[in-house]
Formats: structure tokens, C-alpha cells, sequence
């Protein structure tokens, strides 16, 4: 699966700590890659049309997904993850 990431998840993890940084990253590339591995951590949101939360420790990655793209949309700490 090829992963595409918005300006506001690039900037968010541009802005965030280094290792919370490479370990987000590295999650959402097993997650592309072999998406059963993380199916504990990963719900669909409700109420949100093909969204989807990868939880990664304190921080929340929501993304869509089509099987061939997945799109990383926002990158955030668990309080304020789901403000839109």
C-alpha cells in the first residue's frame, strides 16, 4: 500500500519529538504493509465516512484507506485527536 501524508500530519510529525516521530512513522508503514498486524489498534471512527485511527501510545493517526492508498490525515495527541 502506498502512503501519502497531508501538510497538517507532515508538519505534526516535523513539529513533534524525534523518537515519537520515527515510531509513528515506522507504524503506519507495518500498518501499510500488513494491515492484520495492527488490527488491535486500529477502529473505524463513527459518524466519519471510511475513516479510520491508528493508535500509536498517546498519539492518534487518522487516516483513510482505498487498498491501494492509504492517506494519512491528522497526527495527534489523544485529547485533541478527534476535533475537527
Amino acid at each position: 500500500m502506498q502512503i501519502r501524508y497531508t501538510k497538517a500530519a507532515a508538519k505534526a510529525l516535523m513539529k513533534m519529538p524525534t523518537n515519537a516521530a520515527q515510531l509513528i512513522r515506522m507504524k503506519i508503514q507495518q500498518y501499510a504493509a500488513d494491515p492484520a498486524s495492527l488490527a488491535n489498534n486500529v477502529r473505524k471512527l463513527q459518524g466519519r465516512e471510511e475513516e479510520y485511527r491508528l493508535r500509536v501510545g498517546d498519539w492518534r493517526v487518522i487516516f483513510s484507506q482505498d487498498g491501494v492508498i492509504l492517506d494519512v490525515l491528522k497526527v495527534r495527541p489523544r485529547g485533541s485527536a478527534y476535533e475537527d
